[in-house]
């Protein structure tokens, strides 16, 4: 497959049996394929087209799958930040450093909800607790 356009790759998946998507499977990857035939399209036609136009980055992955979940996302952390919370009577302040370091109780902290967990006890995501996570609305 591998001369022809990533358009006519894609047609051709569509126009193969399930045993012949389960061989080219198995020529792809080293595991066993899917057992339902939309799967293994979806899959195989998702690896040709990054191998044609490369991989998304993990933060559209996110965003796209935010969007389609209508999942609430985060606001990203700007640098330099202050960042201010009161939980159960107390105001906790935490830093971002320019290089991204977040800097709470005199120590660096590798996330936002590593601090949350800390202040709490319990585990939250740093950015709900910080108040940087809001609900997306989604146009249907």
């Amino acid at each position: 497959m591998a001369r022809l356009s990533l358009a006519a790759q894609l047609d051709a998946l569509e126009t193969m049996s399930t045993a012949e998507l389960k061989a080219q499977w198995r020529r792809m990857y080293s595991c066993p394929p899917p057992h339902t035939r939309g799967l293994l399209l979806l899959a195989l036609a998702f690896d040709l087209q990054c191998k044609a136009m490369g991989k998304m980055s993990a933060s559209t992955r996110d965003v796209l799958r935010s969007a389609e979940y209508g999942a609430s996302r985060s606001t990203p952390v700007p640098t330099g930040a202050r960042l201010m919370r009161s939980w159960n009577g107390q105001t906790y302040v935490v830093e971002t450093a320019e290089d991204g370091t977040i800097r709470w109780n005199n120590r660096e902290w590798r996330s936002l909800s590593e601090v949350a967990r800390a202040i709490t006890g319990t585990r939250w995501s740093g950015p709900a607790f910080f108040g940087l996570r809001g609900r997306k609305e989604v146009a249907a």
